[in-house]
């Protein structure tokens, strides 16, 4: 009979296994990394572009471009597109993020004769017609207006601005910046970004040489170079930083709570993470226990930690019940202290140790997760050793060194905090 009452043995995850990409490239020099696997004729390929040209005077650019980028050519209308991709039942979009913007197309390996020169067509010849324009900035402002009652969101902001300033990482968006959006600013930010000397290509899934060859044949030629200068940004750890928005209405208060730290490819960066992990990274956390399991003050709380190109950044982020906001912040900063002060019990490092090397295993689900790991290293400049290392760092870390990184990171004299709402 099994005891219900006694948990299940568990064994340490031992060895985990990445696909590796091939690397070519196309006749204009495109780098194009291959991870192969699968068996369907399933393919997922991405092109990923820098973003360039930073101008704090149009913050939106990047932004409204990679949002714009499939609504026309000089060839085809928005609704051609969708209709061509849709027809053969392919799947494509577009993704902005701080670094990065990104091109994602899904497709069956047969139908890329066909949908290759349509994504071809965006890549190189997106028009960003005034109609669409005009539709997009009346949808954006709405959308805005909408997020501006959430308190969540402007915590976000506010939290966003206060660690990175007027940068493409905290600039502080306002419905100007969208009635501010002209069609040549579009265009010349298209052209200078969705260049193939700013392009990463990734392929994932079952791509033969005859795929290759296809790529190849769209985008190895006709596609014309550009000046553009790749985002790079600086910052320093500022002092204690208390930011209070207060809305007399409020039934929840947002917080966030965090500080600039570092990124991927910092030595301590695995330490940081399990740190992390303890602190609020995950279901049995600390704050978890705490704050909402013993206290009842909220449905949810965690911790992360976020690496970008130019930084990184630590983070604790919760909604609670407005009468009882600065009784969680007393213990958010109660649980730092407890973690700069004593040692994590041997039992506890057991599960996180697990639990983190358990949803490592667990990530690599299928070849485009393999991808996703690739670029997650590849464009810090890192090889796979990185995963080694970070293994080895969760199977061996000790309780001494967590508590040394508490000391060296949850320095609460750097910590930015934003509550929206009531305290």
């Amino acid at each position: 009979m099994l005891n219900r009452q006694q948990a299940p043995d568990f064994k340490q995850v031992s060895t985990i296994n990445f696909i590796q990409p091939t690397k070519r490239e196309l006749d204009n020099g495109v780098p194009v990394y291959t991870i192969y696997s699968g068996e369907q004729d399933l393919v997922r390929i991405e092109f990923i572009f820098s973003n360039v040209n930073w101008d704090l005077t149009k913050p939106l650019q990047a932004i409204a471009v990679s949002a714009m980028l499939n609504n026309g050519t000089s060839k085809l209308t928005s609704r051609e597109i969708a209709e061509k991709i849709d027809f053969y039942g392919a799947f494509f979009q577009t993704e902005y993020v701080q670094d990065q913007s990104s091109v994602t197309l899904y497709t069956l390996n047969k139908h890329l004769t066909a949908v290759l020169p349509v994504v071809k067509d965006v890549l190189s010849d997106s028009q960003f017609p005034q109609q669409e324009l005009d539709i997009y900035v009346q949808n954006q402002k709405q959308k805005l207006q909408v997020n501006l009652q959430k308190n969540d969101i402007l915590a976000r902001k506010a939290f966003s601005n206060a660690l990175f300033g007027d940068t493409a990482y905290g600039v502080d968006i306002q419905a100007r910046h969208y009635d501010e959006l002209n069609r040549a600013d579009l265009v010349n930010y298209f052209k200078a970004a969705y260049a193939p000397n700013n392009c990463t290509i990734v392929v994932s899934g079952k791509f033969d040489e005859p795929g290759f060859k296809q790529l190849n044949d769209n985008f190895g030629k006709d596609w014309e170079h550009s000046n553009c200068t790749k985002n790079s940004f600086t910052f320093d750890i500022g002092t204690k930083e208390i930011v209070f928005n207060e809305r007399a209405d409020a039934l929840q208060s947002a917080i966030r709570i965090g500080k600039i730290a570092v990124n991927r490819k910092h030595e301590d960066f695995p330490g940081l993470q399990i740190l992390n992990t303890v602190l609020g990274g995950y279901f049995g956390s600390r704050l978890m226990n705490n704050i909402r399991e013993d206290k009842g003050y909220t449905y949810g709380i965690g911790s992360g930690i976020s690496s970008l190109e130019d930084a990184g950044y630590l983070f604790i982020s919760t909604e609670v019940g407005a009468e009882v906001c600065s009784a969680a912040l007393t213990e958010i900063y109660k649980e730092v202290e407890l973690l700069k002060n004593e040692l994590v019990g041997e039992e506890e490092l057991a599960l996180v140790k697990n639990y983190m090397l358990g949803a490592m295993l667990g990530s690599l689900e299928n070849v485009f997760s393999h991808a996703d790991k690739f670029k997650n290293i590849h464009f810090f400049g890192l090889g796979y050793d990185y995963y080694d290392r970070y293994i080895e760092k969760v199977k061996n870390i000790s309780a001494e060194e967590i508590l040394a990184l508490a000391n060296k990171y949850l320095t609460t004299e750097n910590f930015i905090e934003v509550v929206v709402g009531k305290k």
